[in-house]
């Protein structure tokens, strides 16, 4: 008798019912009728069964009064610009800087450059201009495929006078002095048994900005200095021709426009009809 009433006093007064916890008990796929710690308090966090379904996370920025939430960056155009860049520098990889491009490389590397051009936006280079800072090495020219130093009104054919070979070609540029200079490496082939003639020309531009995109260059000198062997010769200021034997077409000066711009790359569009592509030598 005793004991019959001691077990019913723990059962009515200390005993959980089992719907004290019934999501933990769904959850762990299990029943039990006694819980040894009444007292305690249930969790603030509620599990959700297995068999319910979870609402997503809405897509929308929660608002939260009084409280405003750091804005997230847009990586989308960024991680866009990476692409296309990586797609125009192999569109024109492995082409000798145009000099081995046929038709086909010419439209794939235009169409790469109008891509990363319409993504990129307008270049305004009065806000920009400290950009154009620094050596530019030239890794392709839409030019060159003709064999030629210009582009759809070509200019002087290479190797037709003397045999050439281009060998890399800069552009430095100051924005503080003005100064623009594309710097041309050339090797000029010499009668046997003379070896070939390794020479750098400079040819020195001032420059201004038109508009918010276009550039304008004014010849001023040209400059040749031998290399190699023959490194320790002195530079050699070319004359220009007499005024009246220049080409009318060309009086020491041209634009181009900047058709996309960035820390290490640099995309023109020149008054011939030229695409060039730069990378920060």
């Amino acid at each position: 008798m005793a004991s019959s009433l001691i077990h019913s006093t723990i059962t009515s007064s200390n005993a959980c019912p089992q719907s004290a916890f019934p999501t933990l008990n769904k959850v762990v796929g299990f029943k039990h009728s006694h819980i040894l710690f009444p007292k305690r308090r249930r969790p603030l966090i509620l599990l959700a069964s297995i068999d319910e379904k979870v609402p997503t996370s809405d897509s929308t920025t929660p608002s939260f009064p009084g409280f405003d939430l750091p804005e997230v960056p847009d990586l989308t155009k960024g991680d866009t610009l990476k692409s296309l860049k990586l797609k125009l520098l192999s569109s024109v990889s492995g082409l000798n800087r145009g000099l081995a491009a046929s038709e086909d490389d010419l439209k794939k590397a235009d169409s790469a450059a109008k891509e990363i051009e319409k993504v990129g936006g307008p270049v305004d280079l009065t806000a920009d201009l400290d950009k154009l800072q620094g050596k530019w090495k030239l890794i392709y020219s839409s030019a060159f495929s003709s064999r030629t130093l210009g582009g759809s009104r070509p200019g002087p054919s290479l190797g037709r006078l003397l045999p050439i070979t281009l060998g890399q070609v800069f552009q430095r540029i100051d924005t503080l002095s003005k100064d623009f200079d594309n710097i041309v490496e050339l090797q000029l082939g010499a009668p046997w048994p003379l070896e070939p003639v390794e020479v750098t020309a400079t040819l020195a531009h001032k420059f201004e900005i038109i508009g918010s995109s276009t550039i304008k260059i004014i010849f001023e000198k040209t400059t040749v200095k031998t290399t190699g062997n023959l490194s320790q010769l002195p530079p050699l200021e070319v004359p220009q021709l007499p005024e009246q034997f220049r080409p009318s077409t060309n009086r020491g000066s041209g634009d181009f426009e900047v058709t996309y711009l960035d820390s290490d790359l640099r995309v023109t569009r020149g008054d011939r009809g030229e695409l060039r592509v730069f990378v920060v030598a």
